[in-house]
């Protein structure tokens, strides 16, 4: 029994030595986008559902990478403050589905080739998502999501989601990031951009690792057909979704159970269906029904399992017919643990930028901010912070 255990433990650390550089990459490419870019020019620029905004909305959910939690009660919070309901939904999937430290994860786990279907497949999801808003969203359904957004219901990160911890003053880009304001918000940002995924990608590498080590081959050739192609392409993306539904683990989580069940024998496509069913677990749609209503809930629910499932049929067969399906000996689950290479070189480079950040976060009044992540839609923002402690950034 403590020999499995330890495997799995084993399974489990030398997936997290594998990707650590790469999500302090993303966290802090985001945290230097989030420290420059206000969130009232955020909700300015997502007006309508026209395609150049829900491009834009795209793009700026990449740029603002969040946990799935997070994500969920920002695009809330921008609903209410005036954002088209439409392209507050493009961000939330952007801001999870298609962001910097995923596409790098995939790649060093399972192979640029998801990277790619990623960033293909999740605009499509878009695109999808919003022809299905246009046909089947009635007015009186969005106008009854908005009086229960307005109530305010509490969710989960409500705090998180409601500070912008963005740098003010005048200036460009880098003027304004490089000053100890800036330095400070990335810090902050930073830390509760870790803090609020935390969670998620720890039991999600736990589980990955159980699976790993527990599970046979056998049983996943089985469970997902492997040995009948065709049938596991067409049931793939369509049972994926359901799977993930289930696993209760969202946003970068999903990514380490990913790379066992496409070992196992998922289909490509079923694999992108997969990873983007984070907005779609349990807790998630509770926090859904909370926020716009049952009804929105159900209708939310019904249109991203229909746009998610299309999009991993369209990269299943398309990426089949391009050739461009990677070998599944190919993907990794890392066994051997720490040992000195290319990895552990910038593993040691970003856990000492992460140090940094980290005591920067701590002398400007950092953990105070991070009590206030769980607070409330309207009252648990940064606005009530030290801002002479931060260094005068609100």
């Amino acid at each position: 029994m403590w020999h499995a255990i330890g495997h799995a433990l084993s399974i489990t650390g030398s997936m997290t030595w594998e990707i650590t550089w790469a999500l302090i990459l993303g966290f802090t490419l985001s945290a230097v986008v989030q420290a420059v870019v206000r969130r009232s020019t955020i909700v300015r620029l997502l007006g309508d559902d026209r395609p150049r905004t829900l491009a834009l909305a795209s793009g700026l959910g990449v740029a603002s990478s969040s946990c799935s939690y997070a994500a969920v009660a920002l695009a809330r919070s921008l609903f209410r403050k005036g954002a088209n309901f439409t392209a507050a939904m493009a961000f939330e999937i952007a801001s999870t589905n298609l962001v910097i430290e995923l596409g790098v994860i995939l790649a060093l786990l399972m192979g640029w080739q998801f990277t790619l279907a990623e960033f293909v497949g999740g605009p499509l999801m878009i695109v999808i998502l919003a022809v299905l808003f246009r046909v089947l969203l009635r007015e009186r359904l969005l106008r009854e999501a908005r009086e229960q957004a307005e109530r305010g219901r509490a969710g989960s990160m409500e705090g998180h989601a409601a500070m912008d911890m963005s740098v003010g003053g005048e200036g460009g880009f880098l003027r304004r990031l490089l000053t100890g304001k800036g330095f400070t918000s990335v810090a902050h940002i930073f830390v509760m951009e870790w803090a609020a995924i935390m969670r998620d990608l720890v039991v999600g590498l736990l589980i990955a690792g159980a699976i790993a080590a527990w599970v046979p081959d056998g049983f996943w050739r089985t469970f997902f057909l492997s040995d009948h192609p065709l049938a596991a392409r067409l049931v793939g993306p369509l049972v994926r979704p359901l799977v993930a539904i289930a696993a209760f683990v969202c946003s970068i989580g999903n990514v380490p159970l990913a790379v066992v069940l496409w070992k196992g024998g998922i289909s490509f496509g079923g694999v992108i269906a997969f990873v983007y069913a984070d907005l779609l677990i349990l807790p998630i749609l509770n926090i859904y029904r909370k926020y716009y209503g049952m009804r929105m809930a159900g209708f939310l629910l019904a249109t991203f399992y229909v746009a998610m499932t299309i999009a991993g049929y369209v990269v299943e067969f398309a990426f089949g017919g391009l050739g461009l399906i990677p070998d599944r000996s190919d993907a990794r689950i890392p066994h051997e643990g720490p040992t000195w290479s290319s990895t552990t070189l910038l593993n040691i480079v970003f856990l000492l930028l992460t140090a940094a950040l980290i005591v920067r976060f701590l002398r400007t009044g950092g953990p105070a901010m991070l009590r206030m992540m769980g607070g409330t839609p309207d009252g648990g923002g940064h606005q009530g912070h030290d801002s002479s402690r931060s260094g005068g950034h609100h």
